[in-house]
C-alpha cells in the first residue's frame, strides 16, 4: 500500500505541470485558478460533511487561513501559471522541487528552527542544477526577458508555497486537520482571485474545448484532491521525512511529459543539472541516522 501511495503521489503531482499549460490561452489565469480551487474546495467540504467531521474553523484560525489562502492558493499558483507561459512546464517543476529547501530556510527565519549543514549543501547543489537546466534554454534569449521573468516567477511561486507550508504547520499545531484548513484556504484564495478578475473585467466564460475542461477537472479533482489525499495518507503511514522523497521524482515525470508535449530538448548540461537537483534534494531529505548508516562501521 505504501508503494502504491508513493507512486500515485509522484505520478499525479508530476503530471499537473503539463496540465497547467493546457489551461493557458483564452481563459485568464486568475479565472482558471479560481475555478480549480472552487471545485476542489467544494469536494473537500463535501468529504468533511459526509465523514461528519467539523467543517467550521475556530475563530483563532481565520487569520492563518486568510494568509494561507493568499500565499498557497492565490499568489503561488498565479506565479506558476504565468511562468508556464515562458518556461517549459518540466523546468517549472524542477524549480518547485526545491520547495523543501526553502522550507528549511523559512523555518529558520520565522520559526527559529535550526538548519542542518547538509540542507544548505543540498540547496547549493539544487540551485546549481537549476542553472544548468536553464542554460540551454537561455542560449540566444539573454536579451529576451520572458525566460528570466518565467524563472523569477517560478522561484517566487515556490517561496509562496513554502510560506503556505509553514502556515499549514502552524494550524496543525493548533489541532486543525489539513482537510479542514485546505478546504477553507482554497475557498478564500479562489474567491480573492475571482473578485480581482471581476474587478478587472476579465471574462469568466470557460473555454468550450475538451482539452481545457478535462485539464480543469484533472487539476481540481485529481491534482488538488486525490493527489493531496494520497500524500497525506503516505505521511500518516511512513512519516513526513520519508514521504518527502516523493518530491524528488516530480521533475523526472514533468520533464518527460515536457519532452513529449512541449518539445523540450535534452542536452548534456540539462542531464547534469537534473542530476544535481536530484542529488541536492536527496541530500537535504536524508535523515541524519540514515546518513550515518552509510558510514563504514568501526573496526
Amino acid at each position: 500500500m505504501n508503494v502504491f501511495l508513493y507512486l500515485l503521489t509522484v505520478l499525479i503531482w508530476g503530471t499537473t505541470w503539463i496540465a497547467i499549460t493546457f489551461q493557458l490561452g483564452v481563459v485568464p489565469a486568475p479565472v482558471s485558478i479560481a475555478y480549480r480551487f472552487w471545485l476542489a474546495s467544494a469536494v473537500l467540504m463535501a468529504f468533511l460533511l459526509l465523514r461528519r467531521q467539523p467543517a467550521w474553523p475556530p475563530r483563532r484560525a481565520w487569520r492563518y487561513l486568510l494568509a494561507q489562502g493568499v500565499s498557497l492558493f492565490c499568489c503561488n499558483f498565479l506565479c506558476f501559471y504565468y511562468a508556464s507561459q515562458w518556461v517549459p512546464s518540466g523546468l517549472v517543476a524542477v524549480v518547485f522541487s526545491t520547495a523543501p529547501l526553502w522550507n528549511a530556510v523559512n523555518g529558520r527565519l520565522f520559526l527559529g528552527r535550526a538548519i542542518r549543514p547538509q540542507v544548505m549543501l543540498g540547496a547549493l547543489l539544487g540551485l546549481a542544477g537549476i542553472a544548468l537546466l536553464f542554460l540551454p534554454q537561455m542560449q540566444g534569449h539573454w536579451h529576451d526577458g520572458g525566460m528570466l521573468l518565467g524563472l523569477g516567477l517560478a522561484l517566487l511561486g515556490t517561496l509562496c508555497f513554502s510560506c503556505g507550508n509553514l502556515l499549514s504547520s502552524r494550524m496543525q499545531a493548533l489541532g486543525l486537520t489539513p482537510w479542514l484548513t485546505n478546504s477553507w484556504a482554497m475557498l478564500i484564495g479562489a474567491s480573492i482571485l475571482g473578485a480581482a478578475a471581476l474587478a478587472l473585467g476579465m471574462p469568466f466564460a470557460p473555454a468550450p474545448d475538451a482539452r481545457y475542461l478535462s485539464s480543469l477537472l484533472y487539476l481540481a479533482l485529481v491534482g488538488s484532491v486525490v493527489g493531496f489525499t494520497a500524500y497525506l495518507l503516505l505521511v500518516g503511514r511512513i512519516g513526513p521525512d520519508r514521504a518527502a522523497y516523493s518530491t524528488v521524482l516530480f521533475p523526472v515525470v514533468a520533464l518527460t511529459l515536457s519532452t513529449v508535449y512541449e518539445g523540450y530538448r535534452w542536452t548534456a548540461p540539462a542531464f547534469a543539472g537534473l542530476g544535481l537537483v536530484l542529488a541536492g534534494n536527496l541530500l537535504a531529505f536524508l535523515p541524519l541516522g540514515a546518513r550515518a548508516g552509510l558510514k563504514p562501521a568501526a573496526a
